[in-house]
């Protein structure tokens, strides 16, 4: 079941990346006193009491500036609002109560979702008391205070979050059809694709970049099976603003590669392979779900004996970290090789859903150990015990050794590489969990 969705908005610089940071744990987001200084959406998983959810640190907003970056951060937060199922409004209680505070106050009530008030930098209640009930002027509900520097008021509010989230659904969680998300730069044809599978025009298809507003569930039955494709959105463009549009499809991809199974990586062959591109897949890898590359508009292209060759390197050195993905070249406009993509959706679940036997994975593990020895530190070597699977979606195995320190990445990715040999796994991430075991303790 995909995570919901918590966004921090509110005015530049009354401490949104310092509440992100507090709430994710680590420091992720930069933190500087010039406003604007976070100029991306960043996101990550939080989990409070038995709950998860994704959370994104936004740009601060503010209403009526004609400051090209500000009015860029004022479209991310937008998005985030769109997409979000919770939204923290930071206020800072130094600066005090201003009228962009009251403007964002009205953005967000057209939202229609729950919204809970935070005030920021209160390091004392006793002292600060009188100052949080001016807060309650923006008639946005009951003020929550905190220091989010000091993690004072932190757990209250996650509470009140966790309230206001929605019900697990067990609708969602009974629904065994495939669900594939198709997310890429916008313009990209991720649209058009849909349409194309579906044979009617069902999806508005423009050549300007973000006519999908909002992520699309589309069902499409094929050989008698259905199939659930989720079209991500692009970007609104505003005139005079140059757009970077790394910005505007990073939250939404997010929250669709949360509900898909399988990932399709739609990528412009005229375009090629971009650092965007890189950014989406990676966002799939690390969630470990199962990918596909799909380069569209091929029939654009002039093609030699070479093209296809050069173009799978280029996206293979680009994106290194998933050389499991399979790359289908396509035409979303003319329908070139699209029936394809089916028999690779299947084959890619089924290979995220796969189990080995412990006893078989171990003949494996002592092949690959027999031909390769373990490294060596300072004398010692590491030693490999056993290994067992312990989940699927991805596959994730425990690999129990003597010391994990010795566990050496490049190892790491020889034994995953030797499951994937034996096994397959053709388009899922693989998990290998070091654990520390005596030899005693291995079983028989």
């Amino acid at each position: 079941m995909s995570k919901p969705i918590v966004a921090i908005v509110g005015r530049p610089n009354v401490g949104k990346s310092t509440l992100f940071n507090s709430l994710a744990g680590s420091r992720i987001s930069i933190i500087e006193d010039t406003p604007g200084v976070t100029r991306d959406r960043i996101y990550a998983d939080v989990e409070w009491l038995d709950r998860r959810f994704t959370l994104i640190d936004t740009g601060g907003i503010e209403p009526d500036t004609s400051d090209i970056i500000l009015a860029q951060m004022r479209e991310q937060a937008q998005i985030a609002i769109d997409t979000a199922d919770v939204i923290l409004f930071l206020t800072d209680l130094k600066q005090g109560l201003v009228d962009a505070d009251a403007k964002v106050a009205d953005m967000l009530r057209r939202s229609h979702k729950p919204v809970l008030l935070v005030v920021n930098k209160v390091d004392s209640w006793q002292r600060d008391e009188a100052a949080v009930y001016e807060f309650y002027n923006l008639g946005i509900g009951d003020p929550y205070p905190i220091s989010a520097a000091n993690r004072t008021g932190i757990g209250d509010l996650l509470d009140e979050v966790l309230r206001l989230l929605p019900a697990r659904s067990s609708a969602e969680e009974e629904d065994t059809r495939p669900k594939i998300a198709i997310v890429g730069k916008p313009n990209v044809g991720k649209s058009s694709l849909i349409n194309r599978l579906l044979g009617e025009e069902r999806l508005i298809v423009s050549d300007i970049a973000g006519t999908t507003r909002d992520a699309v569930d589309t069902e499409v039955t094929y050989n008698g099976k259905e199939y659930i494709f989720i079209d991500t959105a692009g970007i609104r463009r505003k005139n005079k603003i140059k757009e970077d549009l790394e910005h505007y499809m990073i939250v939404r991809a997010v929250a669709a590669i949360e509900r898909s199974d399988v990932v399709v990586v739609v990528i412009d062959a005229q375009e090629g392979i971009t650092e965007q591109d890189a950014k989406v897949a990676g966002i799939a890898h690390e969630r470990g779900k199962g990918i596909i590359i799909a380069v569209n508009k091929w029939d654009t292209l002039e093609k030699d004996n070479h093209t296809v060759s050069k173009f799978t390197a280029r996206i293979r050195s680009t994106l290194s970290f998933m050389q499991y993905a399979d790359i289908l070249f396509l035409s979303a406009k003319t329908g070139q090789r699209l029936y394809k993509l089916y028999p690779m959706i299947d084959e890619v679940i089924e290979s995220a859903n796969r189990r080995v036997a412990t006893g078989v994975l171990n003949e494996i593990l002592s092949e690959a150990v027999a031909l390769q020895q373990p490294p060596m530190d300072k004398g010692k070597r590491l030693r490999c015990y056993y290994m067992t699977q312990v989940g699927v979606a991805p596959p994730t195995f425990v690999l129990f050794v003597n010391d994990k320190k010795l566990m050496h990445f490049s190892y790491e990715r020889y034994i995953e590489n030797q499951i994937r040999t034996a096994f397959g796994f053709k388009g899922t991430a693989i998990r290998i969990l070091t654990r520390e075991r005596a030899r005693k303790d291995q079983p028989d």
